[in-house]
């Protein structure tokens, strides 16, 4: 019976362990405590203000909002801000960021637009213009067969850029790896682990095994985030254990028809789109 009990509380605490976010981090999340975040700046649903375009960016900094955007390297390794791994979506190309020149990926317009996808650099310097003072979510995009060298670049590009930004600013990213990159590089840098629920990494293609891990934070314990960035789908778990545990908590993406007030009565910080709520709460 006591061999039991023992075996139960080490596998408590291995849970514990794995789930565990980082604590002790009030000064670095006070920036962005209460905050509404334009995802991916303040665009329009018919995209005649493109997301992740400097309009959407500086409407949104102009506004008083903090901004989640999404960055990722060209063929080239100039980085970028544009959220999809392939540019199907919101241009007339098709095929994979990451295989295309830059001169090529610049020239591209978005949504039928004429506006381009942004340098990151250029990014940081309009909403800059805008207001310096707005915070910034910066999602560092990845994808499992990226190796690990190359986000280790993309991590060290990302924080370069950042550098001179005068404003507060965070990193986030789905993959783990990039939060144990940065929590390694930046210790310093607020760092969040974003999270899908278990239905949305299956319905993605992922394996029952890994859908369920990831979704439940068993790998918290390599980037040691101070926030999760949780979907619109009800707790699980272990999601409900970080927060117990201090964890920020941000949500992302409200969207009109949901309640605002109880999303940000929930949540430390809210990441919304295709409305304009109050910059805080």
């Amino acid at each position: 019976m006591m061999m039991w009990i023992l075996l139960i509380l080490l596998a408590l605490a291995a849970v514990v362990f794995a789930v565990a976010p980082c604590l002790g981090d009030k000064a670095l999340r006070a920036p962005f405590q209460n905050r509404n975040c334009a995802h991916r700046g303040l665009f329009t649903q018919d995209q005649s203000v493109p997301e992740n375009s400097i309009p959407a960016f500086e409407a949104a900094a102009r506004a008083g909002y903090g901004i989640e955007l999404d960055v990722q390297f060209t063929q080239d390794k100039r980085l970028v801000v544009f959220h999809d791994d392939t540019v199907d979506r919101m241009t007339s190309a098709k095929g994979l960021v990451q295989d295309m020149p830059y001169a090529a990926f610049a020239n591209l317009t978005l949504a039928g637009t004429k506006y381009h996808p942004p340098l990151f650099g250029d990014m940081l310097r309009a909403v800059a213009a805008a207001n310096p003072e707005t915070p910034l979510i910066v999602e560092i995009k990845s994808r499992r067969e990226l190796s690990e060298a190359y986000l280790k670049e993309l991590c060290a590009a990302t924080l370069d850029c950042l550098e001179d930004y005068p404003g507060p600013y965070c990193i986030e990213s789905f993959d783990p790896r990039v939060v144990r990159i940065i929590r390694r590089t930046a210790p310093g840098v607020l760092r969040g682990q974003l999270v899908d629920c278990y239905q949305g990494y299956r319905g993605e293609g992922a394996a029952a095994l890994y859908a369920y891990g990831i979704s439940h934070c068993l790998c918290n314990w390599m980037g040691r985030p101070h926030f999760i960035a949780w979907c619109p789908a009800k707790r699980n778990w272990a999601v409900r254990l970080c927060a117990a545990m201090g964890a920020m908590m941000v949500m992302w993406t409200a969207l009109p028809a949901d309640d605002a007030a109880r999303r940000q009565a929930e949540n430390d910080a809210v990441i919304f789109q295709w409305y304009t709520p109050e910059p805080k709460y």
